[in-house]
């Protein structure tokens, strides 16, 4: 009896620490996300790297992205995406071709303002380790999906606890591929054109627009 009792408060005592744990890192993912939308606008530079060790696949990439409320410029692997709030431009050079949508792109890998977001809902939280790195000190966020339909397995997020900035964020999906995203360069409040946001066609004599709607 005295040993199953042991057993329910260690059981117990370990559930209020998980409790515990997970509050605290919700928290601190709050506290980021709102930092985040007072900022005027938001320009990141980039590293993406995907990783699987099965298929062995090791990509490198780099890009940059301005962000506004809703409205951002990404550029990556030669593509620029905008969006300006109410239509979705993709614009590839190499091709001289621009897709033009209604509404948001739904990329979940590097869609931006949600890089900023998404971890508030649909997910899980715990408190991970605390690294050291380059004299940073950042602290990592586990994140599980609550939907078992996700292909996500889990996502770290590593903070960067003197700004509460995002410093990374490192993706494994069920089949085993890694991806990571390190931020190189995080400014705030940039004096960006008016026009920065806004797609002008003028600007690209002889590609083909493909309007899907």
């Amino acid at each position: 009896m005295k040993t199953l009792i042991k057993v329910v408060v260690l059981f117990l005592f370990t559930l209020n620490i998980q409790a515990q744990d997970a509050k605290k890192a919700k928290q601190l993912l709050d506290d980021v996300a709102a930092k985040a939308k007072g900022y005027t606008n938001i320009v990141i530079d980039f590293k993406y790297s995907l990783q699987n060790a099965k298929e062995n696949i090791n990509q490198d990439s780099k890009g940059n992205v301005a962000i506004s409320g809703n409205k951002y410029v990404l550029n990556f692997m030669g593509v620029t995406k905008m969006y300006d709030g109410k239509k979705t431009y993709t614009i590839v050079p190499e091709d001289e071709e621009i897709t033009i949508s209604s509404g948001k792109d739904d990329d979940k890998n590097i869609t931006p303002d949600k890089m900023l977001t998404f971890f508030q809902t649909g997910y899980s939280y715990s408190w991970d380790i605390l690294q050291n790195l380059k004299g940073r000190k950042i602290q990592y966020v586990k994140l599980k999906p609550t939907s078992s339909k996700e292909n996500i397995k889990e996502v770290l997020i590593g903070i960067d606890i003197s700004t509460n900035h995002i410093y990374n964020m490192i993706e494994t999906d069920k089949k085993g591929t890694k991806t990571t995203l390190t931020v190189n360069s995080f400014k705030t409040n940039q004096p960006l054109s008016k026009n920065h946001f806004t797609f002008t066609e003028s600007k690209y004599s002889g590609y083909y627009i493909n309007r899907l709607d």
